[in-house]
């Protein structure tokens, strides 16, 4: 038996071809990771306010220090010092627990974005350049910053053009300065600040992704708590942070903005969110594409930034 038996000749003429209607075709698609919303098809924002882990071991850190072990150690001694000096409330109020690998051993923070945490306050810019890099991911730009806050419908709230009262988290009803030391403008790096509550016993600082109306809308998608609730450190290595947060008394929504401060400045109130370029294409049924972060932690900012004295703000 020869193969000619088995399988019919190949054809001598011209080879047959599919047409292109009928070749299979692959959409590509170009997608922001889980944690992140692709914002104006043309970069990725992070989804929530972030919380920081320590790069090395993916432990938590804790909120209410500053993600810095030097940093840590002196405010939480300062502050076992100088407690019991305020109001009643103030005298009544413990320290939140400063985990002991924060003041005793060096860490560098990693940004994460997750719903239902208590974001991170305390955080200057280099901090939150830092927790962004070790993330595989980056500060905002502030024309992506106020872009991504505005929303596909360009509002000057996430809700909408006008400010409603409790929509986001900001204009709150109490200062946790005058909760504690009966002066909203002293003692800002006290670590009990954002677990104050108001007189309804709810949280002044909310939990992230907890404030149903302040969602700045892409698609099917949204940003959540871009005005309000903690302030935000962008890419400008003379200080610049924006959004407001919940105690401070303006209405001016993605505008918001303190520029009054270095970038080496930290308080209670500033916080961390990172962007990302748009990653490459890929097939629509490939799994979404991850952030990269660096094999080792990035342990400095890019550039320095410039010194100056800081000032106070609510």
């Amino acid at each position: 038996m020869t193969i000619d038996d088995v399988a019919p000749p190949l054809p001598t003429g011209p080879m047959p071809h599919l047409s292109a209607s009928a070749m299979p075709t692959v959409k590509l698609v170009r997608r922001c990771p889980p944690d992140m919303v692709k914002v104006a098809g043309a970069f990725c924002v992070d989804r929530y306010e972030d919380m920081l882990v320590d790069f090395a071991t993916g432990t938590t850190l804790s909120p209410y220090y500053p993600p810095e072990r030097g940093k840590a150690a002196y405010v939480h001694k300062i502050w076992t010092d100088q407690m019991g000096t305020g109001t009643a409330l103030e005298r009544a109020t413990p320290l939140p627990e400063c985990p002991s690998f924060e003041t005793q051993k060096t860490f560098y923070p990693r940004a994460v974005s997750k719903k239902g945490v208590v974001p991170q306050g305390y955080a200057s810019g280099r901090d939150a350049e830092i927790a962004c890099r070790n993330a595989g991911k980056r500060l905002c730009l502030r024309t992506e910053w106020v872009t991504a806050c505005r929303g596909e419908e360009d509002r000057d709230f996430p809700f909408g053009d006008t400010y409603e009262a409790g929509a986001c988290n900001v204009f709150g009803e109490a200062h946790p300065g005058i909760l504690l030391w009966e002066n909203p403008s002293i003692n800002h790096t006290d670590p009990r600040f954002n677990l104050m509550k108001s007189k309804r016993g709810a949280p002044l600082l909310h939990p992230t992704g907890t404030t149903p109306r302040c969602v700045s809308r892409w698609g099917d998608d949204a940003v959540y708590d871009m005005v309000g609730n903690i302030d935000e450190w962008i890419d400008d290595p003379a200080g610049t942070f924006l959004g407001g947060f919940y105690a401070r008394s303006k209405k001016d929504g993605c505008k918001s903005a303190v520029e009054a401060h270095p970038y080496v400045y930290a308080d209670y109130s500033t916080g961390v969110r990172c962007c990302m370029d748009l990653p490459p294409e890929q097939p629509e049924d490939a799994p979404p594409p991850k952030a990269s972060p660096p094999a080792q932690a990035v342990t400095a900012c890019v550039s320095a930034a410039p010194s100056a004295s800081a000032t106070p703000h609510d």
